[in-house]
């Protein structure tokens, strides 16, 4: 009797238990697509008693992708189909979850794989998405370190940080585990510590590598072996094209990820962290959120849209070095050149004349013949750069050529414009002007964005 009834008590715990776990794994799951999807709809479709954790079935149809997680089934909706790195994003963050289930209902493993619950789950996510062989399994866990989360940690606890009162820029290389022929594995020195957060308690670690021209090398164990220079490391790759245009600066950086599996993880000046990976950045860490940068999917987009290719990495390369500076801008590529008038006031239209009897110089259009009919093309970068600091837009039309700079566009004052205000005046041209061709909006703070049809395709 007092048998059976301690079965029925255990047994009614471990059915809370599950349930208790079950409805945990659910929200978390939630919560992480939530995060990096926030402009798609995450809806629970159907409910089934069986609570096995583990992404089944994700098929995409169109802007919907359906899959089950712990008996539930869901459907993720999006504006438009999801991007292969957005399915992979979307796997990863299933990958965790599901080992991190698998390692509660093992005691032994548990007690040995604590340190796959320390920091955040977002980085985690990101972790798995570049490298999910130390989240394979719940053996995994405890057999292979979790070197890119290793490496987020020590990105992350230098952000907070100065140095002589100056904000801490640092780097790191995470060598790959696929052959190529340009380096061989490091040979870890014998008494090689673990690239972690505890380095950051090394007052001189700071001062090893800068992120911009040398790294830290970490060989395949999570061990600090080496300090390299990233433009040597890269020179074998100097022929090699790029997927997408990058910015001036961590061009080397995506070469020295070209091959081999190499990762490349950034701490920039600007306190922010970015991740290249197979030669694009991959994600970027900014203002405490996590970006799925997709470069090759939203620059094919950016590339079709514009129609001319020289043109679309110009302005797409310059913009990412307006970023470094966190300096606003706005392009707009006309699809016709006639509705120019349309969109800018004729004064500041680079084919306006105007008669200067006085002399004297009282306008910006008064130095309109020094870019009067030049195309984009023509113009260095460093030149474009200036000219897109200019308060205004700078509008070209589909063959390349500058119509305008510095302009103040014309916008409805419909309830719509009226509505976007609250964005801030850029965002209000950038839909406005999107009517009209095709625009990228580079924010003070960091981030481009892509605007069509009066809407924003995609941001990073």
């Amino acid at each position: 009797m007092t048998t059976t009834r301690s079965s029925t008590i255990i047994a009614g715990s471990l059915e809370k238990r599950a349930r208790f776990l079950s409805g945990l794994y659910s929200e978390l799951l939630e919560s992480g697509i939530r995060y990096f999807f926030p402009g798609a709809t995450l809806e629970r479709v159907s409910t089934s008693p069986e609570a096995m954790p583990g992404l089944l079935g994700a098929v995409p149809s169109g802007g919907q992708v359906e899959f089950e997680w712990m008996g539930n089934g869901y459907s993720l909706t999006s504006s438009s189909k999801l991007s292969d790195h957005e399915r992979r994003l979307l796997r990863s963050i299933g990958t965790v979850l599901s080992a991190r289930y698998q390692l509660l209902t093992n005691q032994e493993l548990a007690a040995q794989s604590f340190q796959l619950f320390r920091g955040l789950p977002e980085d985690r996510y990101v972790s798995a998405f570049l490298d999910p062989t130390p989240h394979a399994s719940a053996e995994a866990i405890a057999e292979v370190p979790d070197r890119v989360a290793d490496a987020i940690e020590v990105l992350r606890t230098s952000s907070m940080s100065t140095y002589e009162n100056r904000r801490i820029a640092t780097g790191v290389l995470l060598f790959g585990s696929m052959p190529e022929p340009c380096h061989v594995p490091p040979s870890t020195p014998p008494q090689a510590l673990r690239y972690s957060h505890l380095l950051t308690t090394i007052r001189s670690f700071h001062r090893l590598c800068d992120g911009l021209k040398t790294l830290a090398l970490v060989d395949q164990d999570g061990l600090l072996a080496e300090l390299i220079d990233v433009h040597e490391w890269a020179e074998p790759y100097r022929e090699m094209p790029l997927a997408v245009p990058t910015s001036s600066a961590y061009t080397d950086h995506c070469r020295a990820t070209l091959c081999g599996g190499h990762i490349c993880l950034i701490l920039s000046p600007n306190g922010e962290i970015k991740i290249y990976s197979d030669g694009v950045p991959v994600f970027r860490l900014i203002e405490g959120k996590w970006r799925l940068v997709d470069a090759r999917h939203r620059y094919a987009l950016w590339n079709k849209a514009i129609g001319n290719p020289e043109l679309a990495e110009r302005l797409f390369s310059v913009a990412l070095n307006l970023t470094e500076s966190r300096r606003g801008a706005l392009f707009v590529v006309l699809d016709d050149r006639e509705s120019a008038s349309l969109l800018v006031s004729q004064p500041d239209l680079l084919d306006h004349s105007q008669d200067n009897a006085g002399g004297g110089v009282t306008s910006k259009d008064q130095l309109h013949y020094l870019l009067r009919d030049k195309s984009i093309l023509d113009v260095p970068a460093t030149v474009l750069e200036n000219i897109a600091r200019i308060d205004g837009a700078v509008v070209l039309c589909p063959d390349s050529n500058l119509l305008a700079f510095g302009a103040i566009l014309h916008h409805q004052s419909n309830e719509e414009a009226m509505n976007r205000t609250v964005e801030g005046g850029r965002t209000t041209a950038a839909i406005a002007a999107s009517r009209y061709g095709t625009v990228l909006k580079i924010s003070e703070d960091g981030l481009i964005a892509m605007y069509r049809g009066g809407q924003c395709l995609w941001e990073m």
